[in-house]
């Protein structure tokens, strides 16, 4: 019988997972998900290589909770998966506050505190509490780890972990917390075996959530998602910084209340809330509409400007970073960038950038420009099985 780590991501009306072995390095048995949970739940589940491996409806308009989704994930993986029994849980939670600077062994008390943090980060930090809740309540001898997205962050300096606000407000628990950093940390372990001589590092982590990441010696100094997961750059439906007088200016005009226009900034805005059409690079590249092609731009534009300011903190630049999916696979993204960034020294190697990398610079370019994929499970299931095999 294989001992597996299953690693969960619980999202609102999703809930993604992969099963691990627990050996050394931790190696992926098979990945799924429990998707539209409370319209038409459904499961699917896909062998490392992606071969589809099982599938299960529960009907339309059904409505599945985490709690039957979790358990159902596991009996399918101790009874249709051969030889394979569940022996810890390691949980994506996006906020791990002022007390987590690390992956946490889970408790009543640590998932109380972390439910407490949901009012600042909305999204995601009650769905994520709520699986490992789910878990720990029908599995009560199971072992659970929560590995925080905020986390690789802590090592930002002070002054970037603070806004200027008065005092009452920054005693809320109002601060600089940052995010992906579950990626970053991935992304700063697999750096060295590219570039060994780079110290100073920016990575892009481009997705559907996107933001960049500054690294001095693998350690995060700066980040451009700020409290919450809005802010930085424009994101597939989410605006990206927006200055807090639009906010103030929406709201006394009566033109959105702040449930509405949380809910635009959130899921009307960015790639979409620009193009009017799609929050989806791939098909906005590929439209000749004009507003889609600014989405493209402004995006461009928007990550330009972050990379130019973070080289600045650094001090210089020794190698830049794409992952995630619009990262690993735009290849107009990234040499829209790269040629926005000849200042610095970068010579784009267009038929390597093509082919998504690994290297995306010529030999003779001063700054390095690479592609690695990202893989946060992995990473999550290896913090998972640090912490357990240490208890």
């Amino acid at each position: 019988m294989t001992d597996a780590v299953l690693v969960v991501n619980s999202g609102s009306t999703s809930l993604k997972f992969g099963a691990y072995t627990t050996g050394k390095e931790a190696t992926l048995l098979c990945r799924g998900v429990v998707d539209s949970m409370s319209t038409d739940p459904h499961f699917v589940a896909k062998e490392p290589d992606g071969k589809p491996l099982d599938a299960h409806e529960w009907g339309e308009g059904q409505v599945l909770h985490h709690k039957a989704a979790l358990n159902y994930i596991i009996g399918w993986l101790e009874q249709h998966e051969a030889n394979i029994k569940v022996v810890a849980a390691g949980h994506r939670v996006v906020l791990g506050g002022t007390r987590f600077d690390g992956p946490v062994v889970i408790t009543p008390e640590v998932l109380d505190y972390l439910d407490g943090l949901s009012v600042m980060e909305p999204s995601h930090q009650a769905f994520n509490v709520r699986g490992a809740r789910a878990i720990a309540e029908d599995f009560p001898g199971l072992p659970q780890v929560a590995v925080f997205d905020s986390s690789f962050h802590r090592t930002m300096p002070d002054v970037a972990q603070i806004y200027p606000l008065p005092k009452a407000a920054r005693d809320t628990g109002v601060r600089h917390w940052g995010y992906h950093g579950i990626s970053y940390d991935y992304i700063s372990r697999q750096v060295p075996k590219v570039a060994p001589e780079a110290r100073r590092v920016i990575v892009g982590h481009l997705g559907g959530g996107a933001s960049v990441c500054a690294m001095l010696d693998g350690k995060s100094i700066e980040t451009s998602m700020a409290f919450a997961g809005l802010t930085g750059l424009p994101m597939a439906t989410r605006s990206g910084d927006v200055p807090a007088d639009v906010i103030f200016y929406l709201l006394r005009t009566k033109a959105y209340t702040s449930e509405t226009l949380e809910k635009a900034l959130y899921g009307d805005s960015g790639l979409l809330g620009l193009s009017g059409t799609s929050s989806d690079m791939r098909v906005l590249q590929a439209s000749p509409d004009a507003d889609a092609k600014l989405a493209v731009d402004y995006f461009v534009y928007a990550l330009v400007k972050f990379i130019g300011a973070y080289t600045a903190l650094l001090g210089g630049l020794d190698a830049l970073v794409f992952t995630a999916g619009i990262g690993e696979n735009s290849a107009i993204v990234r040499a829209a960038v790269l040629e926005r960034l000849d200042w610095l020294g970068l010579k784009l190697d267009a038929a390597a950038n093509a082919a998504n990398g690994p290297r995306i610079s010529t030999a003779d370019s001063k700054v390095a420009a690479f592609v690695i994929p990202t893989n946060e499970e992995l990473m999550i299931a290896q913090h998972t099985l640090d912490l357990v095999s240490s208890v």
